[in-house]
C-alpha cells in the first residue's frame, strides 16, 4: 500500500513538472486539471488607473470531474465602488475535446464558456466578466507543449447583458467584445526532475487583446509572470499587465497587477 502511495506521489510529480509551464497566470490552458480533484485560489488584483489605487479579491473554487471537463466557481469583492463589498460572481467551464501526445510533448484543444454577475455600475466601453460586467462568453483554447516551452492562444466573444437600472448617464454600455491572447511559458527549475518535492519555478510572457467589434476600438497589453510551485500542490502566481497598444479609453485593468496563492487537492472526489 506504501509503495502505491508513493508512485502516486510521483506520477502527481511528474504530471506537474511536465505541465507547469501551462498554468498560466492570466489566461487558463487548454489543458485541464487531474481528475477527481479540487482546487481553491485567492487571487488579489491591484488597479492604478482608476483615479487612485483600488483592489479586487477573488476567491475561487476549481472541480476536475474527469480528464476532460472542468470547472470553476468565483466571487468578486472589491473597494472600486467605495467601500469592500461583494460585486458578484461568475461561473466557468472547459471541456477539451482534443489531444494529441507525443514524447516530451502534446496539443490540447477546448472549449470554454462563462457566465457571471455584477453588480457594478457599467462605466467603461470594455467588458470584463471578471467583476465589472454582468454578461455570458464563449471560445476555444488551444495549447501545445514543446518540453519546457508551452504556447497557448485563445479566442473568446463576449456579450454583456444590459443594465439600465446601473447605468449612469453619459457612461458608455458596451454589448458585446472579441477577447484574444497569446500565452507562452517556460519551465526554469528543475533542471532535472529528481522527485514531486523539488520546486517549479516558471516564467510567462502573455498578449492579452479586445476589440468591441461596433465601435472598433482596441487595445494590446502585454503581462509578464512568474510562479512557483511547492510540492506539486501549491502554487503562487505574481504578474503585471500594461496597455502597448491601443485606443480604448477608461479601462480598469490598464495597469494592473495580480497576485495568487492556489492549493490543490488530489484524487479527492469518488
Amino acid at each position: 500500500m506504501k509503495q502505491i502511495f508513493v508512485l502516486a506521489l510521483m506520477l502527481i510529480g511528474v504530471y506537474s513538472i511536465a505541465a507547469a509551464q501551462e498554468l498560466y497566470v492570466f489566461t487558463e490552458p487548454a489543458s485541464n486539471m487531474p481528475t477527481k480533484s479540487i482546487g481553491v485560489r485567492i487571487t488579489n488584483e491591484g488597479m492604478f488607473n482608476y483615479p487612485g489605487y483600488v483592489s479586487r479579491t477573488i476567491p475561487e473554487v476549481m472541480i476536475g470531474f474527469n480528464k476532460n471537463l472542468m470547472m470553476h466557481t468565483q466571487a468578486f469583492l472589491s473597494d472600486m465602488d467605495g467601500k469592500y463589498r461583494l460585486e458578484g460572481g461568475s461561473l466557468y467551464a472547459k471541456y477539451r475535446f482534443l489531444s494529441l501526445d507525443e514524447t516530451h510533448s502534446h496539443f490540447r484543444a477546448s472549449a470554454f464558456g462563462r457566465i457571471s454577475t455584477s453588480r457594478r455600475p457599467t462605466y467603461t466601453r470594455d467588458i470584463n466578466l471578471e467583476g465589472d460586467n454582468s454578461g455570458v462568453q464563449g471560445g476555444l483554447i488551444f495549447t501545445q507543449l514543446l518540453h519546457k516551452l508551452a504556447l497557448s492562444s485563445t479566442l473568446g466573444y463576449a456579450h454583456a447583458f444590459e443594465n439600465h437600472d446601473r447605468q449612469i448617464a453619459g457612461m458608455p454600455q458596451p454589448k458585446n467584445m472579441l477577447s484574444y491572447s497569446l500565452s507562452s511559458g517556460y519551465l526554469v527549475l528543475p533542471v532535472v526532475y529528481k522527485d514531486y518535492k523539488q520546486p517549479n519555478f516558471n516564467v510567462y510572457l502573455e498578449l492579452l487583446g479586445k476589440t468591441d467589434p461596433k465601435s472598433g476600438q482596441s487595445y494590446l497589453d502585454i503581462a509578464p509572470a512568474v510562479q512557483m510551485i511547492l510540492n506539486s500542490k501549491t502554487r503562487i502566481d505574481l504578474g503585471y499587465r500594461f496597455q502597448a497598444a491601443g485606443n480604448m479609453d477608461n479601462r480598469y485593468t490598464k495597469n494592473m497587477y495580480l497576485l495568487r496563492a492556489e492549493f490543490n487537492f488530489f484524487n479527492v472526489l469518488k
